[in-house]
Formats: C-alpha cells, sequence, structure tokens
C-alpha cells in the first residue's frame, strides 16, 4: 500500500491508515501493534452506530478522494485521462481492493498469535449506490459515472460548507428547509431558480443580492435552493463576511474542481475602510481575480446600499458623501439579480400564518388562530414570515400538549 500513486492521499484517511499500519506491524512481528489497530479499525466500523463492513469503509474513502484520475472522471465527456494516469489508478485500485478484502485474512495467517482472541471485524452490506460490484480496477466505468453524479473529494460526502481557518469545512447538519415550505415571495423565488438552474445547466447565470427586511427568508430561500438541487450537483459554501478578502484564494480552490458551486454571504455590509470590500468587489466586476464559470455568488442584506456610511461620511464634504454613496451602488450593481424581500403587511402576514397552519393540519379555529398570530407579532414588533413560523411551532407544540 504504501507505493499508492494516484490515491496517495487515501493513506492518510482513518480506516485505510490503521489498516495500512496493522500490515506493516504484521509484517514486522510487532503483535502490540497489530492489536491496537485492530481495535480502532473495529471501534471505527461501528462508529455513530451505523456498522460498516471494512471493505465498504475503504470504499467510501477512495470515492472522496480528490486527484487528478478522479478529477478527470467528473468532467465526463470534457474530461480526458491519459493512459499513463489510468494505468496508475487501476494499479492503485487494485492494491486497495486486495488491502480491503483479503488483508486481515492473510495477516491473521501470518501472525496468528496476534489476532488470538479479537473480535471478527463487522461486516456490513453492500451499497448499491457505490460502484464496485467485483474487483475495483474493473469498475471504472462505473466509477466514471459516479464521480460524474457525485463529484469529488469531500464534495460527494457533503453539500454544505463553511469557509473557515482558510479551509473548506463540511457543514454536518445543514439548514434542511426546502422551497415548498417558504411562503409567498413566488416571484423572487422563481427568478431564484431560474438562474440556479441556468447555472446548472451551464447557460449565463448571474450573482445574486437577495436585500430587504429580517427575517422575510433571503437566507432560507438561498439554503432552499441547495436542498433542492443538490443532487444535480450544486455544492454552496458560506462565506463569513469577514474573511472576504479570502475570496480568491478559495474561488481558486473551486475553479478546479468539476462541478457548480455557490459561494453564500450572508447579512452582507461594509465599513468605508474594509478590505473585504474591495476584495468582493475585485471578484464581481472581472479583474485578475476573477469569477470562475463554476461559481456564483449570492449575498443577503439588511442594507439597499452595502456600504455604511457613517456620521462622519455625513458631515465631510459633499465629494466625500457622494464617492461613499457611489462606490456603495456600484457595488450593489455587480450583482446581475436584486431580489427585494419587503415585510409583509397584515394580511399578507395572516395568509403565512394560514398556509402553515393548513400544512401542519393544526385543529384550531380561524379566528383564534388569527388572534394568537397578530398578538404574537405585537410582542416581537413585526410580522414577518420568520415570525409566523415561530408562532405556528409554538403552537402546535401547545396544541400537542393540550391533547
Amino acid at each position: 500500500m504504501l507505493s499508492l500513486a494516484v490515491y496517495r492521499r487515501v493513506l492518510q484517511r482513518p480506516v485505510t491508515s490503521l489498516l495500512a499500519g496493522m500490515l506493516r506491524a504484521c509484517l514486522k512481528g510487532d503483535e502490540d501493534t497489530v492489536c491496537s489497530n485492530y481495535g480502532e479499525l473495529c471501534s471505527l466500523l461501528i462508529r455513530d452506530g451505523r456498522p460498516e463492513g471494512l471493505a465498504f469503509a475503504v470504499a467510501r474513502e477512495v470515492l472522496s478522494d480528490e486527484n487528478a484520475f478522479t478529477i478527470e472522471l467528473a468532467k465526463g465527456a470534457r474530461g480526458f485521462v491519459p493512459d499513463e494516469l489510468l494505468a496508475l489508478a487501476k494499479r492503485d485500485l487494485n492494491i486497495l481492493y486486495r488491502a480491503a478484502t483479503s488483508s486481515v485474512e492473510l495477516a491473521a495467517s501470518h501472525l496468528p498469535a496476534a489476532f488470538e482472541g479479537l473480535p471478527p471485524l463487522y461486516e456490513g452490506p453492500h451499497d448499491n449506490s457505490y460502484p464496485f460490484t467485483g474487483r475495483w480496477d474493473e469498475c471504472i466505468g462505473r466509477l466514471g459515472e459516479y464521480h460524474r453524479k457525485n463529484g469529488v473529494g469531500i464534495f460527494t460526502l457533503h453539500n454544505a460548507f463553511l469557509w473557515y481557518n482558510h479551509d473548506i469545512t463540511p457543514i454536518i447538519h445543514p439548514d434542511p428547509t426546502r422551497l415548498n415550505e417558504l411562503k409567498n415571495y413566488e416571484e423572487q423565488r422563481r427568478v431564484a431558480i431560474d438562474n440556479t438552474l441556468a447555472f446548472l445547466d451551464r447557460y449565463p447565470a448571474n450573482n445574486m443580492l437577495l436585500y430587504g427586511d429580517r427575517g422575510t427568508g433571503k437566507s432560507s430561500t438561498v439554503k432552499g435552493l441547495l436542498n433542492e438541487y443538490a443532487d444535480r450537483g450544486l455544492r454552496m459554501i458560506e462565506m463569513p463576511k469577514e474573511t472576504l478578502s479570502q475570496l480568491p484564494e478559495l474561488t481558486s480552490r473551486l475553479a478546479r474542481i468539476p462541478m457548480r458551486f455557490i459561494v453564500f454571504i450572508d447579512d452582507l455590509s461594509f465599513s468605508g475602510s474594509d478590505d473585504n470590500f474591495a476584495a468582493l468587489k475585485a471578484v464581481l466586476e472581472g479583474g485578475l481575480a476573477s469569477r470562475p464559470e463554476n461559481v456564483l455568488i449570492y449575498a443577503t442584506s439588511n442594507r439597499r446600499h452595502l456600504l455604511r456610511e457613517s456620521f462622519s461620511d455625513r458631515s465631510g464634504d459633499e465629494v466625500h458623501h457622494a464617492d461613499t454613496v457611489q462606490e456603495s451602488v456600484s457595488l450593489s450593481d455587480r450583482f446581475g439579480i436584486f431580489l427585494t424581500f419587503l415585510m409583509p403587511d397584515k394580511r399578507g402576514f395572516f395568509d403565512i400564518v394560514e398556509q402553515l397552519a393548513a400544512d401542519y393540519r393544526l385543529d384550531i379555529e380561524r379566528e383564534a388562530l388569527l388572534r394568537g398570530a397578530e398578538q404574537w407579532a405585537l410582542e416581537r414588533g413585526g410580522r414577518s414570515p420568520r415570525f409566523a413560523r415561530q408562532y405556528i411551532d409554538d403552537l402546535r407544540a401547545r396544541l400537542k400538549h393540550d391533547c
């Protein structure tokens, strides 16, 4: 296994690393290390209460590897795998297949004393979503189909990510909001859906700014798009606004991955001296660090003009004040699509409440439902869709408790 070339980084993954270490220790006659690694393997294979077999666990690490071979496979017809690369990849896959399916038995026969009294490794069921149905080096066609559909690297395992500490970190429990759970604002969501579908189909698409009052569903709309279209290869990376100076670093990482990415920036606004302002503007307007064709930027903001104007800006000279306003407008204009989410009026708020109540089939008179909704809104100072959902969640709990 130490001679792996294309899939070399798999040796750094938890299961494969333990397996390789156990085999090396076995060849050296190091019984203590064999027992230790074997025990850790058993522990890993039953983690999270979802037992899986050794072959399945190694296959999962192989399928989530990002390398020159898997990247070309993920490109489909646009990819090109040289014969030399294909030969190396097949060799690696054969080595990993033999290690995953027969190495433990061979090790036990080579050093039986080390395995005496050890529990058997869990043999999990085969996962039909995986492309390996026999020898892994003989499944290249199915492997290509898998990567074309699921992407490469960590993007095969997760859909939502956070840019943190200069790295792309998976979000293990992303917001599950679906578009059909969001009420009203149909025209805004239609535009967002159409733009996202055009992007997925490789047609021209625009960066998008969702502006409006708090709690009107701007962020939920963006998250709902991911949940709706992740199975079509869409992935989303949330970028905290204080890290926007690193945006060129992120987009350069994504440019080489043959998938479609939305960089999501929530609650966007800047101060006049903010370095992040210049970084975002440079990417949006197509400078040397321009946005790759497989990346869109979706942002939300409570501000129509993204550059916050301080009191000193207002009290300064008129030229400076005009420049501040112009800079703010120029950044907003870099977003090709500008969607507005305003707080609903009383009738619109009640409409959202009634739709949510119908979704959950709440057994309550309409008059009592709306009276409670209005009281809830008055206590919280607004009639936003967020408050409507909070009211319905509270009502569901109270009705269930009273049953």
